[in-house]
């Protein structure tokens, strides 16, 4: 971890403008250090190069990552708007395991009581997965898939040791597919519930201030 004296500061990284508004709309208050929200754009080369381009600023020395937006769910039984607590991001080039989830699981059931959220591997893709590849993709054990947390999380531990996690929002899942993300109901109940997670991010970042037992 970073010997830094001050508080930790946060990054949080998403891709889309959509994600960005939602959490740039969400209730501010409570953060536990400086916080920044970091509109990567999409797929795992342009999140890969914003975030070490970002961390590379000194004022950002050590700070926790955490990535997160939508995601496509791959277990049968999931729901827009559901969330989705990622152990570990896997893609080809590593798994990078994720810091105090169990702390993220009780804040976000805080945060927004009464959705489902899911714990498990959270894999990365450079497209869009529809149909079959889904159940190839949970064959593999991961939960959901997405095409920028895990070249975001890699691309944070790369630069140094810090806290990482990733918490993404089910916005469409095999009984729910999708065609375009901004022309579904799927998509409004997945910005909502976007909307209203901060509070268990920052809650969070706080404990991980906090000294361990």
């Amino acid at each position: 971890m970073t010997s830094r004296t001050g508080p930790l500061p946060l990054l949080i990284a998403c891709a889309l403008g959509i994600e960005h508004l939602a959490l740039r709309t969400g209730d501010r208050g409570g953060a536990g250090g400086p916080v920044t929200v970091l509109r990567t754009g999409m797929g795992p080369k342009a999140a890969a190069r914003s975030v070490a381009r970002v961390l590379a600023d000194p004022a950002l020395d050590g700070a926790a990552v955490l990535a997160t937006g939508f995601c496509a769910g791959l277990a049968p039984g999931m729901h827009p708007g559901d969330l989705v607590v990622a152990e570990e991001t896997r893609d080809p080039r590593s798994t990078v395991a994720c810091v105090a989830t169990d702390r993220l699981v009780k804040e976000l059931a805080r945060a927004v009581p009464g959705r489902t959220v899911h714990t498990g591997p959270l894999t990365g893709s450079d497209h869009v997965v529809r149909g079959p590849e889904r159940a190839d993709l949970l064959a593999t054990g991961a939960i959901a898939v997405d095409m920028e947390s895990a070249a975001t999380l890699l691309s944070a531990v790369r630069t140094g040791p810090r806290p990482v996690a990733a918490v993404r929002v089910v916005v469409d899942a095999p009984e729910h597919e999708l065609v375009r993300i901004g022309t579904v109901r799927g998509g409004i109940s997945a910005f909502r519930v976007l909307r209203s997670v901060l509070p268990a991010f920052f809650e969070w970042h706080r404990s991980l201030l906090l000294p361990r037992r």
